[in-house]
């Protein structure tokens, strides 16, 4: 399945995790608060038991919180202080699988602290990663010539672009669709083309750069053949353009 038909839930999710993984593995291989000393397999486990569990508990009672509030430190705190201690049973439940530890209230409420410290400094992390994705722009594919193409009729409003060719008053606008004359000020269309890649060859013709099959240059004058079949002279003041992308 084509990724950008992934619902957007699934993709966060996806997310989520990943990041949860990632930063079990850093707290694996750097092994805080005594956890160096058990083998790195026993920490893989218990810092991605950790992380993982601990954050859906976090993402959790983050939901909830930043319906409440959009103040970024208000909710890191809130939702730090409140997932501390179902996070700190579930880390003596982990120690007590790895390791045999006793289930103790003494033993349940010794990490409170250090669980409270790896909650503020991960829901940070994840805070800022989605506050950063969340400003950052939208890349949104616009058609250049969208503008002028509002001055064609339906019909050829979709068309590909060859030509446009000033006839008096008016302009032919030449399309794969067919040709189509509609009243505009070719001074007007060449500006609402400006960003399409195209080339002006003469007072009174604009062609489009995928249009050209053929260029000829000869004794001062020229002609640009179309693909379409139409021939579209070259002026010797607009020719300067066409010879610098190479058509002749």
């Amino acid at each position: 399945m084509p990724l950008l038909n992934v619902p957007p839930w699934i993709r966060r999710a996806a997310a989520e995790l990943g990041l949860w993984i990632a930063i079990g593995l850093v707290m694996a291989v750097l092994g805080p608060f005594g956890s160096s000393a058990r083998t790195p397999f026993e920490r893989s486990i218990y810092w991605l038991g950790c992380m993982v569990g601990g954050g859906l508990i976090g993402i959790g009672i983050d939901e909830v919180i930043r319906r409440m509030t959009g103040h970024f430190w208000v909710r890191l705190g809130v939702v730090s202080v409140l997932m501390t201690p179902p996070v700190t049973v579930l880390v003596w439940f982990i120690n007590h699988g790895l390791a045999g530890t006793r289930l103790t209230w003494a033993n349940l409420f010794a990490p409170g602290f250090e669980v409270f410290v790896v909650c503020v400094a991960t829901l940070l992390v994840r805070q800022l990663i989605w506050a950063r994705v969340a400003a950052a722009p939208v890349a949104v594919e616009v058609d250049p010539g969208a503008t002028f193409r509002q001055r064609l009729s339906a019909k050829r409003r979709e068309a590909e672009l060859i030509a446009v060719e000033a006839e008096d008053h008016y302009l032919r606008v030449h399309t794969d669709a067919g040709d189509e004359l509609i009243t505009a000020r070719f001074g007007d269309a060449l500006t609402e083309l400006s960003g399409v890649k195209g080339f002006r060859t003469h007072r009174s013709w604009w062609v489009a750069a995928g249009a050209i099959d053929t260029v000829r240059w000869l004794r001062g004058r020229g002609e640009a053949r179309l693909k379409c079949g139409l021939v579209v002279p070259i002026s010797r003041s607009q020719a300067s353009e066409l010879k610098a992308a190479g058509w002749f």
